[in-house]
């Protein structure tokens, strides 16, 4: 009764769909229908759905569960429920005809295009991290990783007042961080990070540094880079055990955070989105149809920094 049956328009693929294609993903199992970041139309609702979820309206999804007992949901965080299962992850996704959902986690957005829609979810998890690490006006803000989560984070620090520096291996995805509000950006392969981050801080370092990549390198340049009293944001995933020098987290007196998934950040994105303020036709790599889905992925993974986002087309 509490359902709306949702038709799949458009589904988003991101570095967590491109790890479980790799089978590298350990929160999935196989076999798995992915799809968790989503465009769809609602088909039918059920006895007890509010009237203002109409029928035929395009929704975006949030797509995690949460227990409601575990210490996460107890403390109101439930993005952090040790019972979570994100749809296309710990259990089956939208990458199907249609699927059913409890109409509280559909968001309509009047305004915004199906394309616009599947956005959303990535661009909210990298808003999440902002409320993390507390960026406030003029905070110097660092982020690792120019990929849709990374430009999340950029778009709501630069919109938050801090100025921010982006920083990529490569200069493609740079461009797009600038126009997503980046003020400075470094590329890491050609530039020294650590040279331009102190010229820009005047000797300082950033007062939050932002990890939107995984690996155990970036992981440590945000402790290293980071001002003293700073604040750092992990949403990267790191695939093997890391050796940090932890005299930093003292000496820095250091605020490490993590940050998963997202809260109460879709409707900051959904009305960023409305005033136009993110180049979003500029982030899309490819445009697919499902029957093509799989050679996009097999794509993505022999040329990793060719793409930015990959949507599947499903209606």
């Amino acid at each position: 009764p509490g359902d709306v049956l949702l038709k799949t328009r458009i589904i988003g693929f991101c570095g967590t769909d491109l790890n479980t294609f790799r089978g590298k993903n350990p929160l999935a199992s196989y076999p798995r229908i992915p799809g968790h970041e989503i465009a769809a139309t609602i088909e039918e609702k059920g006895s007890s759905v509010p009237e203002h979820i109409r029928i035929g309206s395009d929704v975006t999804v949030y797509p995690y569960n949460n227990c409601g007992v575990c210490a996460s949901c107890r403390n109101g965080r439930v993005n952090a429920c040790l019972a979570n299962k994100t749809l296309g992850v710990q259990r089956d996704g939208a990458m199907q005809d249609y699927f059913s959902i409890p109409w509280q986690k559909v968001y309509a957005a009047d305004g915004l295009s199906l394309r616009e829609m599947s956005l959303v979810e990535p661009l909210a998890v990298g808003f999440h991290s902002t409320v993390r690490t507390r960026v406030k006006a003029g905070d110097q803000v660092a982020v690792i990783g120019c990929g849709m989560v990374g430009l999340g984070a950029i778009a709501a620090a630069s919109r938050r007042g801090a100025t921010v520096t982006a920083i990529d291996l490569d200069d493609v995805k740079l461009a797009l961080a600038a126009r997503a509000g980046a003020t400075h950006r470094i590329n890491s392969r050609s530039e020294s990070v650590h040279e331009q981050l102190r010229a820009l801080t005047d000797g300082h370092g950033p007062d939050v540094v932002i990890e939107a990549v995984g690996t155990p390198e970036t992981f440590r340049m945000a402790v290293e880079e980071v001002a003293y009293t700073g604040r750092v944001a992990y949403i990267g995933w790191a695939k093997e055990p890391i050796i940090y020098e932890t005299k930093l987290f003292i000496l820095k007196e250091l605020d490490i955070l993590g940050s998963r998934n997202s809260l109460t950040e879709f409707p900051d994105v959904i009305d960023m989105l409305k005033q136009k303020q993110f180049p979003v036709e500029e982030t899309i790599s490819r445009t697919v149809a499902m029957s093509e889905a799989g050679d996009a992925l097999t794509a993505w993974n022999a040329s990793p920094l060719s793409f930015s986002k990959i949507l599947v087309e499903l209606a």
